[in-house]
């Protein structure tokens, strides 16, 4: 094994183990999803291609596969003549976008609890709870901003490369 291929094993590696602890899911699955951002950034992997890099059985990348389709992690596009489908990782920007999606319900939560105190604030340690409720919810609605701006910069780069890529 040549140090190329090493090194991306690796990598593979340590994305399965990030995305496996990060989304909960099996070892299969992030190893299927960190294989396909290094390996399928291109022109997408077919099934058959995902069984041999992994060694693993049909039936059990075709499980792992359905799941990350489900959450959205990756999609699947097919080639006018070619029965396959090629499989790819999410553009980063909708990647993203579950962290948005987090944020907001995490937003929402907030709100519920600022209104809950403020109603019913009755000693130090609640006007304590109080500030620091506001001051996670600015720091919240921070992380919302500089991610809506990062997700529409990554937009901007995925558009740009999808239009290279169609001249």
């Amino acid at each position: 094994m040549n140090d190329l291929q090493k090194e991306k094993d690796e990598i593979v590696e340590i994305f399965g183990i990030h995305f496996e602890s990060l989304f909960n899911i099996s070892p299969l699955a992030a190893r299927i999803l960190g294989l396909l951002i290094i390996d399928g950034c291109k022109s997408g992997l077919t099934f058959e291609s995902l069984v041999e890099k992994l060694s693993a059985s049909k039936s059990s990348i075709s499980t792992n596969l359905n799941l990350l389709l489900k959450m959205e992690k990756i999609f699947y596009f097919t080639i006018a003549g070619d029965r396959k489908k090629y499989f790819k990782a999410a553009p980063l920007s909708e990647r993203l976008l579950n962290y948005k999606k987090m944020l907001e319900s995490e937003k929402f939560v907030i709100d519920k609890m600022l209104l809950y105190r403020e109603k019913t604030i009755s000693c130090a340690e609640e006007k304590c709870n109080l500030e620091n409720v506001k001051a996670y919810k600015n720091h919240i609605m921070e992380v919302e901003e500089l991610l809506v701006k990062t997700i529409d910069k990554f937009k901007l780069i995925e558009i740009n490369n999808n239009n290279n890529n169609n001249q």
